[in-house]
């Protein structure tokens, strides 16, 4: 600090100085020549020392070996006058041996004459260990949200096969045995009855296999992504009568078999929000690619979100769709972007590689 005609010196002796440097939260610190010239006792306290066992004792000795290169390096780039001042997350060494985490504010100053560094730190270690807790406990819950729809596609796959077979098989043989006693009975009311019931067993024998479909499209795992997508989006269409497209009309990409699931279940849901709630009149699906990467956009022209309320209330009633849609896409190594306008309907975009992150599972 510069002295100036009708300034006093820098004293750390005087009352004023050791009254609010030696009371403060924050820690404060001089270096000079590389060794510390000054602490308060909350400076010297993070590393487990007073502030006469810290006095006069080298940079160098108080942060972990791995460390010392980068903390001589900002020391000097001050000292040097390249850079006035410096904040950054600093490693400390503890006198117990343990790493202390010090975010520090160091500016380069004139003491008693000569170049050193001045600065305040506060002990973030606490912080440090709650984010680190906090990121293995996300890792932890994506690798939950990961095996639980790998469960939920083999149970759906499953569930499919049963419901096709068996079920299905079951109701076919039911229409046939209606048949068989159509024809076989001369009563025209026996007739009628028969004819009801085979017009119900029709009607439940698509049931079952829209079912089965929607729980393991059999286009996905025999035609492609593509056209599992291209017949889905026509069966969306029967159901709810919006105008639909699909550009290109036609498209195939290669991509292993789970993320191909994770990418039609995306599309899946994002069509299952816009019957439950977007009250559109169309719906259009767009699919672009790069030797790199793809997209995969699905836009309807429904009311959109109108207010911040009304935004929450169909988070809310979307959050678990939605929650499962961007996980799919964190496991795919992509984005899931969601715009949405009032009256200018919402749009959902995938973004994901074609080739897998080695992060994300193969």
């Amino acid at each position: 600090m510069r002295q100036t005609p009708n300034s006093a010196p820098f004293d750390m002796q005087s009352v004023p100085f050791r009254g609010i440097v030696e009371q403060s939260v924050a820690g404060i610190y001089i270096l000079q020549d590389e060794h510390f010239q000054y602490t308060n006792a909350t400076f010297a306290g993070m590393a487990g020392y007073s502030n006469d066992e810290v006095l006069g004792k080298p940079l160098r000795e108080c942060v972990p070996g791995y460390y010392v290169a980068e903390v001589m390096d900002r020391y000097k780039r001050r000292i040097s006058g390249e850079v006035k001042s410096m904040h950054f997350v600093t490693h400390g060494l503890h006198r117990d041996g343990n790493v202390v985490h010090i975010d520090v504010h160091g500016q380069a100053m004139q003491f008693r004459g000569r170049p050193a560094v001045v600065g305040v730190g506060v002990n973030v270690s606490g912080q440090i260990q709650r984010d680190a807790e906090l990121l293995e406990s996300r890792h932890e819950y994506r690798e939950l949200a990961s095996r639980l729809n790998t469960m939920r596609e083999q149970q759906r796959a499953e569930y499919a096969r049963e419901v096709h077979d068996v079920l299905g098989g079951l109701l076919t043989s039911m229409k046939l045995d209606v048949g068989r006693i159509a024809r076989r009975s001369r009563s025209t009311a026996v007739r009628g009855i028969a004819a009801d019931l085979n017009a119900l067993l029709v009607e439940a024998i698509d049931n079952v296999r829209e079912l089965s479909e929607s729980m393991r499209p059999q286009a996905l795992d025999h035609l492609g992504l593509g056209a599992a997508i291209a017949a889905h989006l026509k069966r969306f269409r029967e159901r709810s009568e919006l105008r639909v497209s699909l550009q290109p009309p036609e498209f195939d990409i290669d991509l292993p078999r789970w993320r191909s699931i994770a990418v039609f279940r995306i599309f899946q849901e994002a069509l299952t929000n816009v019957a439950r709630h977007a009250r559109a009149s169309s719906v259009a699906v767009r699919f672009r690619r790069t030797d790199a990467a793809f997209w995969l956009e699905i836009e309807d022209d429904g009311v959109g979100f109108h207010t911040r309320a009304d935004a929450g209330l169909q988070a809310q009633r979307q959050s678990m769709g939605l929650i499962s849609m961007r996980e799919r896409a964190y496991e795919l190594g992509g984005t899931l972007t969601i715009d949405s306008a009032p009256h200018f309907g919402t749009r959902v975009v995938l973004q994901a590689p074609i080739v897998a992150s080695p992060l994300v599972r193969s």
